[in-house]
């Protein structure tokens, strides 16, 4: 009996017609950031391990693939036995994101790159997930950042980016959730959570969507944290919007006034798309330290992508802080989103040919078809026409015409639409 022989475990091949739609898709996203002043930037898919734990990661930084030291010798491997110290034995590694590789290539630049520097990164990312459905070992990232500029500029260009991308991939009803980080302490003051549980609290308030108020309050009070009015603050930030402070009602004690005038400042100035203030939104990296932003659709539970403001992390390399700010799109969860037929091309031609039709002459009709713009691919003629014609158009071929042996003029081509 045959093996069945499949990719590494979490990761995927791409047919032809995957393939297209997914380019289709990549170059409009490139496209739509390249007009908005965005400039691509390529890294290595390895970094030093050093960089990959130094605590800017987050969770993902226990997902990362770490890649062995050259040389390895018994005595190392029984080091890091008897020390419990497997990631010693590395000294590279996948990256888990794109995020922390623009930080070192930042660095690295610096003194090459503008004052305030826009980046576009699209590359694969790698993470030693538990595969399931819609979660992959190897999957694309498509991010963009802002480099250098402190102010809501850069959130107001990220957001407005973004929306031109959706716009442009042909999805509809997007929206953009806005939170701040300095809002979420406040929350976390004002229920006297102490300062070395914030971070822990956030992951329990992340919750909320899947485990509801009883479920973060009970989790809350596990950890320690004194509840009383914590579920009451929860029920009321359900009604939360742009409406808190407009005077007609006293602010309620956890909304920070200053931060909550610089998100209504980043609405007002954004175009495209709209955004709904979430103020329990938290996104997980816990490097993020001012600003978060994801993309929801009213029809799906799963956020399309998301963002947020990163100031510290680029002064963890260079010793100095440098204002940053980023926002990636879900590309394997959008992709599967769009319309089959867009990365169809307009004119892709089939040429079926007879088993002795010359070579030169085939190609010469090739040629001068290819010469007018069009997609050409020359299939031999089968018994079988209906199968040759199905598995043509399921790769983006659109027409079809016979060759006889001896043809030699394209423009006598009769062509038929395929399907």
């Amino acid at each position: 009996m045959a093996q069945t022989v499949t990719p590494p475990r979490g990761m995927r091949d791409f047919l032809p017609a995957d393939k297209a739609r997914r380019e289709h898709a990549l170059g409009t996203i490139r496209s739509a950031y390249a007009l908005h002043g965005f400039d691509e930037i390529e890294t290595p898919v390895m970094e030093d391990a050093a960089y990959l734990h130094s605590g800017l990661g987050g969770d993902n930084e226990k997902l990362a693939f770490a890649v062995m030291r050259r040389g390895i010798t018994t005595e190392m491997l029984a080091a890091a036995a008897e020390a419990d110290d497997a990631l010693g034995l590395a000294d590279l590694g996948l990256r888990f994101d794109l995020t922390v590789p623009l930080a070192r290539f930042y660095a690295s630049h610096r003194a090459e790159l503008p004052a305030v520097f826009r980046a576009i990164q699209i590359a694969p990312v790698w993470r030693a997930e538990r595969p399931q459905k819609g979660r992959f070992r190897q999957f694309l990232q498509c991010d963009i950042d802002i480099i250098g500029e402190a102010g809501a500029l850069a959130e107001v260009e990220l957001i407005t980016a973004t929306a031109a991308a959706i716009s442009a991939l042909g999805l509809d009803g997007c929206r953009i959730r806005i939170n701040d980080r300095r809002i979420l302490t406040r929350l976390l003051e004002t229920w006297s959570v102490p300062t070395e549980q914030h971070e822990r609290a956030l992951i329990t308030i992340d919750k909320l969507d899947k485990i509801g108020v009883t479920g973060v309050v009970d989790e809350l009070g596990s950890l320690g944290i004194d509840t009383a009015g914590i579920a009451d603050t929860l029920a009321s930030i359900e009604n939360a919007g742009w409406h808190l402070h407009d005077g007609t009602l006293p602010p309620p004690a956890w909304l920070d006034l200053d931060v909550y005038a610089e998100l209504r400042a980043i609405r007002d100035a954004v175009s495209g798309i709209e955004l709904d203030f979430d103020p329990t939104l938290v996104r997980g990296m816990g490097y993020y330290t001012g600003t978060i932003f994801e993309i929801s659709h009213p029809e799906l539970t799963y956020s399309l992508g998301g963002g947020g403001r990163y100031d510290g992390m680029i002064g963890r390399f260079l010793g100095t802080d440098v204002p940053a700010c980023g926002f990636s799109i879900g590309f394997e969860r959008i992709v599967d989103l769009l319309d089959t037929d867009a990365a169809g091309r307009a004119d892709a031609l089939l040429l079926v040919h007879d088993k002795d039709a010359e070579p030169a002459a085939l190609v010469a009709l090739k040629g001068s078809l290819v010469a007018s713009g069009a997609r050409v691919r020359l299939a031999k003629r089968t018994k079988n026409v209906r199968a040759l014609l199905e598995r043509a158009e399921a790769d983006g071929f659109t027409r079809y015409a016979f060759v006889a042996s001896g043809e030699t003029d394209a423009a006598a081509l009769e062509f038929k639409t395929i399907g």
